[in-house]
């Protein structure tokens, strides 16, 4: 590993994913709705949806997908229809995600929807596909082992998006804690709403 670049990396990705994005205000919006335990399964998905971005970034399969601008479209469109779809639920106090007055588990979908969620969130997702094409090959040595770099990158990636997406759910799960002393569960239910509409707007014509 070039060390210096590796030196450069870290605080750089750090940054730019702490910065609020579609991914971050989603771990936002679960945490606030179902907890960050729940929240995890999402971020699994988001993850692994990263990987495949940066991988796929790194071996310029995003540089051609790019000159395909149809395929970001239909990403767009299914990630926004779905994602709407739930912060309208959530809005008007119904589905899956939407928080209950009453003292219970609150329902919500299965482990494998949220990964789903948190997997096409990140997929879908145009300028994180620039960005790791921007990004990435900057820090890539050619002098150097490239399975080694790949590996030790993307690992960074993964842990920092980790990281701050649990910043970001643990704070939802706070607010949550505070509003729900007042039991302002419709108030707590159309903030989450609108995020997660906001998500959907973001991604469709971002």
């Amino acid at each position: 590993m070039n060390y210096a670049l590796l030196a450069a990396f870290i605080p750089t990705f750090f940054f730019v994913s702490i910065t609020p994005g579609m991914c971050m205000t989603l771990a936002l919006t679960l945490g606030m709705s179902i907890g960050y335990k729940r929240t995890l399964w999402m971020m699994i998905g988001e993850v692994i949806g990263v990987a495949l971005v940066a991988l796929a970034a790194v071996l310029g399969i995003a540089a051609i997908m790019l000159n395909y601008p149809l395929l970001f479209i239909v990403f767009k469109v299914i990630g926004a229809a779905y994602l709407l779809f739930l912060g309208i639920q959530m809005w008007l106090s119904k589905g899956k995600l939407a928080m209950s007055a009453e003292v219970q588990d609150i329902k919500v979908g299965s482990d494998w929807e949220l990964v789903v969620q948190g997997f096409v969130t990140a997929i879908a997702n145009p300028k994180g596909w620039a960005f790791m094409i921007s990004l990435l090959p900057p820090f890539i040595d050619q002098s150097h082992s490239l399975p080694l770099q790949l590996t030790v990158l993307i690992g960074i990636i993964l842990i920092s998006e980790f990281v701050c997406m649990t910043l970001y759910a643990t704070g939802g799960k706070a607010l949550k804690r505070i509003l729900g002393h007042s039991q302002n569960v419709i108030i707590m239910n159309r903030i989450a709403g609108g995020l997660m509409m906001a998500v959907a707007v973001w991604l469709l014509f971002s």
